[in-house]
């Protein structure tokens, strides 16, 4: 069973609704981007500024929670995001996000979901990056 907050974040997603995403958020939410630090930001204004953005771009977007675990108030899940861009592209994201709650409310999260690709090779090793 998901935990109250990951429930109705996803529901809130799936519902398209901006304001209604934010409302799942504090006021003084902190968002944490670790692999694009300069796209954090602080406040559940800016979510649903982002929401509308991203919604406006894949209109028909569905959430997914994969999995989840919890520990007191802080929540581990891997989220899959499906929709469909203007181009008639099918857009993917997967990936974990890390939160914390307060009140019943997301207070706190790292986020890591990202863009599935599925061109170039099957696999990329460390050495190929460095």
């Amino acid at each position: 069973m998901l935990p109250q907050a990951l429930h109705a974040l996803r529901e809130a997603i799936n519902s398209h609704v901006p304001e209604r995403i934010a409302g799942c958020f504090t006021d003084d939410y902190v968002a944490e981007r670790p692999l694009r630090p300069a796209e954090g930001f602080i406040g559940s204004d800016q979510v649903a500024a982002n929401w509308t953005k991203i919604l406006a771009g894949l209109p028909d977007l569905q959430a997914e929670i994969l999995r989840h675990a919890q520990n007191g108030d802080e929540l581990w899940s891997e989220w899959e995001m499906r929709g469909t861009a203007p181009t008639g592209a099918t857009v993917v994201l997967r990936g974990p996000v890390v939160l914390t709650t307060r009140d019943g409310r997301i207070a706190w999260a790292r986020f890591y979901p990202d863009p599935v690709t599925t061109d170039g090779p099957t696999h990329t090793t460390v050495s190929r990056v460095l």
